[in-house]
């Protein structure tokens, strides 16, 4: 699997390192192509310049004879090729059916096509011979005449060693890799400096949004320069206080809600407990009315009840809501609390109840008579018996389950049971119950630092409470 970047600083510096390295091979190659070709035809023009001027120094007759002249001999031909050679040279000398050779080198060794060539004019070309690189210069010596130069058929060859100009260039290309790799080694310092500086606005930016998500809305960055990311920090700062304008506001209005609702919660209080007094006395006279009357009085009755219980479970929110909720904390015997919190609603017939006698936790009596409350009293209403409740002590807690035996609750409808006022299903839109018990029990399971969770049974639902040491 290759690996690619992924961050932003390291794309940035490896993109300029990359251009960084491109550029300095395609100087140092292009450097060392130019070098190279300096060096080779500063060696060619100064062989051909050597060849040249001691082939134009010959003074013994050759080519077609005057009267008097004497052909050259092998005297001759060593005389020219001692002119021609030199340190590390060769030299070949061709006329008629005369060869001389002077170094190593032969006919053999001479190129067919500069062989050729060496007819017309001087010519050079290289070529590797007995692993080592030689320059050969070839060319016909002409006899000047009043007509026009003539061929004399004497053909020189000069071997010409290259290890000089080939140490030369290994030099000259160990020194470029050796600067390539400081180029690349300084461009790299730059690239991470340069995406350091680069970046610093940026990490600012990540750490001044991740402080207006942890709620420092008052986070602002200071504004440097007229560039691109200067741009962006202003921005940034007409966002972020446009949020902190926001939300204040939305939190003005929330506290405004809050405070509504209690108000309104406690000024039914009064009402609400004229109403029950009055409702407990036609209560008692139910019985002695009429059908009809006695059906209306008892609706009036379920509906105040109903009233009661939705006043006493906003106030209850209004104080989670508010901030005010606090825990009073007691060593408490869960097997009496649990049998208590049934006996008082009523419940004790249809709740089966599994816990030690012995079982003693140090929580808020009161908040977890509501979540017991709310637990039993919805599975009562809704699931189906039998009702039964178990509590029993975890390494670090205490866990409380209650489960029902009913047609549970729908699986689209889980991810929601403990907002407020849900009710799963459209039919239980009227059903008893105010739509908050559950809610208000999770908020007093995470006072006390808990958790609960609901999950479905076959048949019924589970609910599960697990609460703290304290």
């Amino acid at each position: 699997m290759i690996w690619l970047p992924t961050g932003f600083r390291a794309r940035l510096i490896i993109t300029f390192t990359l251009v960084a390295v491109t550029a300095s091979a395609l100087v140092a190659t292009i450097g060392f192509e130019l070098a190279k070709a300096a060096l080779i035809k500063r060696a060619e023009d100064s062989a051909v310049d050597l060849v040249t001027r001691q082939l134009n120094q010959i003074s013994f007759p050759i080519g077609r004879l005057r009267p008097g002249e004497a052909e050259p001999g092998t005297r001759e031909l060593t005389n020219l090729s001692q002119a021609l050679d030199g340190p590390g040279r060769s030299v070949v000398l061709e006329y008629g059916r005369l060869t001389h050779t002077d170094g190593p080198m032969t006919m053999n060794d001479v190129p067919n096509e500069l062989h050729g060539r060496a007819k017309q004019s001087i010519v050079t070309q290289r070529k590797e011979l007995r692993g080592e690189l030689w320059l050969i210069v070839g060319a016909e010596v002409h006899r000047e005449t009043a007509e026009a130069p003539e061929a004399t058929g004497l053909r020189a060859f000069v071997f010409f060693p290259l290890r000089n100009d080939e140490s030369q260039l290994a030099t000259l290309r160990a020194t470029l890799a050796q600067g390539g790799a400081a180029v690349v080694l300084i461009a790299l310092v730059v690239a991470v400096l340069s995406a350091r500086q680069v970046l610093l606005p940026v990490r600012r930016l990540s750490a001044a949004a991740q402080a207006l998500g942890q709620g420092r809305l008052d986070t602002r960055l200071p504004v440097h320069g007229q560039d691109e990311l200067a741009e962006l920090t202003s921005r940034f700062n007409d966002a972020a206080a446009a949020l902190e304008l926001s939300v204040s506001e939305l939190r003005s209005l929330e506290a405004m809600s809050r405070r509504f609702v209690a108000d309104v919660s406690h000024e039914l209080r009064t009402p609400l407990t004229a109403m029950t007094a009055v409702a407990d006395m036609l209560s008692e006279e139910a019985d002695r009315l009429p059908p009809a009357p006695a059906e209306a009085v008892r609706l009036v009755l379920h509906e105040i009840e109903r009233l009661r219980e939705l006043v006493e479970h906003l106030i209850e929110v209004s104080r989670f809501d508010a901030g005010t909720a606090t825990l009073n904390l007691e060593p408490v015997n869960v097997s009496d609390a649990i049998q208590e919190c049934l006996e008082v609603r009523g419940w004790s017939e249809q709740v089966q109840v599994s816990s030690s006698r012995s079982l003693t936790v140090t929580l808020d009596l009161s908040r977890f008579d509501v979540i017991v409350a709310n637990l039993v009293g919805n599975a009562i209403k809704h699931g189906g018996p039998p009702v039964k409740v178990s509590a029993r002590a975890t390494q670090n807690g205490l866990e409380v389950k209650v489960r029902d035996h009913g047609q549970g609750i729908p699986a689209a409808a889980m991810p929601y049971v403990f907002d407020r006022f849900y009710k799963a299903g459209a039919g239980r839109s009227r059903s008893q119950g105010s739509g908050l018990g559950l809610a208000i029990a999770r908020a007093n399971v995470h006072l006390h630092g808990g958790t609960i969770s609901v999950r479905a049974q076959s048949p019924g639902t589970l609910f599960t409470v697990w609460l703290p040491h304290a």
